[in-house]
């Protein structure tokens, strides 16, 4: 996933309203891998949370005021070490600046009332280290919990409570570990249809042990059937039959599966594998809203322009109409201007010599 997309597999195939099994997941992963990595381009800035460290030049007098260190697109959210010619910069000397509207942060100034100043010691060139949070920013959302314990630092498997909350491509957290959701399979909600479900589409009442355990807008398989989840009301889920394009079918004792089990890259993006309990809290990490928003329509563009053989229209997916691929990549590019004139592109600093 190289450095990571800026949103899901489920967002781009929503936004095209294509079934699960229209197009190749690995199709969809290409598209938003390029699109994620073009947005990165426009904005001349790298927005998902890295824990590292970063090395840079001691800055001269003749390249700027001496207690100010820009960070050009090494950008930070948060330093817990720095250090300057091999000695330690104490975080009361330093102020991570703009002050008032970051993280992020694009400059790192030594304060005028203390002691610390950067130093070069034996040469100028990565003179100084600073070690912590880079990139955008570390907007975070509650991504349900644990469903089952993680007990080892290499299992790549984990069950989580909630199918919508994450989706492929999410950077999530557990504790201080993050992970990359590369695949989504089904899981058992050991749960089954308490009462009959005949194999019309008015039938939309689904009967199960614990409407607790389930999710408005959760897609849950029965057979060969799939559902979606409407509404919650106690123990009884209203939902819409033959969901994704899977075939009406009768159930009563079927097995509830929903899309629980993650498959996912352990100490993602600088942090360190660890275990966790059952029922430990996630999260997921919020790209800003242009970016996704970009991202996604990036990727539309490329899975529409490869169906239609880069031709300017393409079939709908119920084969009633065409859609207009050159509308889409209009749409797209003006999209793009507004992303590049926002305040997520990050302004190239310019010096005059």
């Amino acid at each position: 996933m190289g450095t990571g997309w800026f949103a899901t597999r489920e967002d781009v195939r929503s936004a095209l309203g294509s079934a699960s099994t229209a197009r190749d997941d690995a199709q969809i992963d290409r598209a938003l891998e390029a699109a994620s990595r073009a947005v990165e381009a426009v904005c001349q800035r790298d927005f998902r949370p890295v824990l590292t460290t970063r090395y840079k030049d001691w800055p001269s007098e003749q390249t700027s005021r001496p207690w100010r260190l820009w960070l050009d697109r090494d950008e930070v959210i948060s330093a817990t070490l720095i250090t300057s010619g091999g000695t330690v910069v104490p975080a009361t000397d330093y102020n991570l600046e703009p002050a008032n509207s970051g993280p992020p942060y694009n400059r790192i100034e030594t304060r005028l009332d203390r002691p610390s100043a950067w130093s070069a010691g034996s040469t100028r060139q990565h003179a100084i280290a600073i070690t912590g949070l880079f990139g955008y920013r570390d907007d975070a959302a509650p991504a349900g919990a644990l469903a089952a314990a993680i007990s080892s630092t290499t299992a790549t498997a984990v069950t989580v409570t909630d199918s919508t909350a994450v989706g492929v491509g999410d950077l999530i957290r557990c504790g201080d570990e993050r992970m990359t959701v590369t695949d989504k399979s089904l899981a058992d909600t050991g749960q089954t249809v308490q009462t009959p479900l005949t194999a019309q589409k008015n039938d939309v009442l689904l009967a199960v042990t614990s409407g607790a355990a389930y999710r408005k807008g959760e897609v849950l398989t029965l057979g060969a059937e799939r559902v979606r989840v409407r509404d919650i009301a106690g123990n009884s889920l209203t939902v819409e039959r033959a969901w994704d394009g899977t075939q009406l079918d009768a159930h009563f004792g079927t097995a509830i599966w929903a899309p629980r089990l993650l498959t996912v890259t352990r100490g993602s993006t600088g942090s360190t594998a660890a275990t966790a309990l059952n029922g430990a809290p996630l999260t997921r990490w919020v790209p800003p809203g242009l970016v996704r928003t970009l991202a996604i329509a990036d990727a539309m563009c490329t899975l529409l322009s490869e169906q239609a053989g880069y031709a300017r229209t393409v079939k709908s997916q119920a084969g009633t109409g065409t859609r207009s691929v050159a509308a889409v990549t209009l749409e797209r590019d003006a999209l793009r201007e507004r992303v590049a004139g926002s305040d997520v592109a990050r302004k190239i600093r310019m010096r005059a010599v």
